[in-house]
């Protein structure tokens, strides 16, 4: 098939159909000085398949596979072993190829695999009930907000400084649209999280807390007591899991007092991808299911009294009227909840608890023996398997200066907040069950020639 079907005539008709004098009107949202007057200098306009290929591939040889390196990167995104049958099974046609179960009669397998997932995350987050997956971790967070919003009448958001600036910079970017008001800080690089500060900041106007766990230091808090000066206040406390296998290991955030979990699923099941397709996690208390984004597959008995699974709650525009939508979104990561179902699946209760330990103890021999490397301070006194340096120097450039020894060394906290002198010395190193002693020995040695 052609790349571009349609001829002018084609393209004619539907402009005057809909109106429009030009293909160009269509984009009149987009900034003027956003859009090509021109095209890019030096791309041809057309190229062979092998062409395009071989030039593609040429490329992705210079980046550093982190199979191929020992990899210390985090912040969100995690490198964990999948095991090889989970991506043999979410290739079978039938998971493949599945579309919206619109008709459960056809969609049998499609929907009981939701249900199965929809139960994994509201056990590992210690909630009454999950969703179907949301796009990521991201806006699934944004997601909450919104809901808590509907659900207490109020606009004030406390956002934790230890949540994931990312996270934050979706949450503002949807705000603009709603009206929150979010109330925003800047972590301090020590081993206190912030939790006086919000604490301190809940009142009668603020419609939810939003609280990283562990933070993006690897920090970990109790958030039993903002938990109950929330609902004192009749707010909202909303937890944030960027790296779910730490749950086999800490105590779930429902089990504290959250109102609302959401989280990233791709430690488990989904690869790094260079950024995705991931997976949102989204719980919550029953009390709150009608207010749920998305949509919730649920368990019946058909006219013979058989088990079966149907589409029983999709509060969203595509069924309902725009206005009264919990959500403008319209899908859910249905391939990478498999992946995640299956892995979790393949785990049980004891594997994710036994992962979780491993992970733990692979963390705190890394953090022991890169802290003993002359003027390398452990940020932590407490963590899962992700924690946070203190270098002599800035971070940024030492990071790139290990991926010149063929080490993926960590994440800049100067990455993460670019301009903030108190945070540019902070080295967020993750280390999971895949990092070796070896890969931990690669590290101290490039790190202690670097700093020498």
């Amino acid at each position: 098939m052609r790349y571009l079907p349609l001829t002018d005539a084609d393209r004619e008709a539907m402009l005057a159909t809909i109106g429009a004098p030009s293909v160009d009107a269509l984009f009149a949202d987009v900034p003027a000085e956003a859009r090509l007057a021109a095209p890019v200098a030096g791309l041809p306009n057309h190229a062979s398949e092998l062409a395009v290929e071989r030039h593609f591939s040429k490329l992705a040889r210079q980046n550093m596979a982190a199979a191929h390196h020992p990899f210390f990167l985090g912040c969100g995104a995690y490198r964990h072993h999948v095991p090889a049958s989970v991506d043999h099974l979410i290739q079978r046609g039938e998971f493949l190829t599945a579309y919206t179960p619109y008709q459960p009669e056809i969609a049998q397998g499609t929907l009981q695999m939701l249900f199965e997932f929809q139960t994994q995350v509201a056990r590992l987050f210690g909630c009454d009930v999950a969703n179907a997956s949301m796009y990521d971790g991201s806006t699934a967070c944004w997601e909450a907000i919104s809901m808590a919003g509907r659900i207490t009448k109020r606009k004030k958001v406390l956002l934790s400084s230890g949540l994931h600036p990312h996270y934050v910079s979706v949450a503002n970017t949807m705000a603009r649209f709603t009206g929150d008001v979010l109330d925003t800080a800047l972590p301090d690089l020590n081993a206190a999280t912030d939790a006086e500060r919000l604490l301190a900041a809940i009142d009668h106007e603020t419609s939810c807390v939003v609280v990283q766990y562990p933070d993006i230091l690897g920090r970990i808090d109790d958030l039993t007591a903002i938990a109950a000066k929330a609902h004192g206040q009749g707010a909202m406390l909303i937890a944030v899991v960027t790296e779910p296998v730490a749950l086999g290991a800490i105590r779930a955030p429902g089990d504290m007092g959250a109102d609302i979990v959401v989280g990233e699923g791709q430690s488990l099941g989904v690869g790094l991808q260079f950024g995705g397709p991931y997976v949102g996690l989204f719980a919550c208390k029953e009390k709150f299911l009608r207010q749920m984004p998305g949509r919730l597959c649920g368990e019946t008995v058909d006219a013979e009294g058989k088990r079966g699974f149907v589409l029983t709650l999709s509060t969203r525009e595509q069924h309902i009227r725009r206005e009264k939508a919990t959500s403008n979104i319209c899908t859910n990561a249905g391939l990478c909840a498999l992946a995640f179902s299956i892995h979790m699946t393949l785990l049980g209760e004891k594997g994710l608890r036994d992962l979780a330990m491993l992970n733990h103890a692979n963390a705190v021999r890394a953090a022991d023996r890169l802290a003993a490397i002359p003027g390398v301070e452990l940020v932590n006194d407490s963590f899962f398997n992700e924690f946070t340096l203190h270098l002599p120097k800035a971070a940024r450039p030492i990071v790139h200066a290990l991926a010149d020894k063929g080490v993926l060394g960590g994440v800049s906290l100067g990455r993460l907040f670019p301009g903030v002198d108190a945070l540019e010395n902070g080295l967020v190193v993750a280390v999971t069950e895949v990092v070796t002693e070896d890969d931990v020995e690669a590290l101290a040695g490039a790190l202690e020639e670097i700093l020498a």
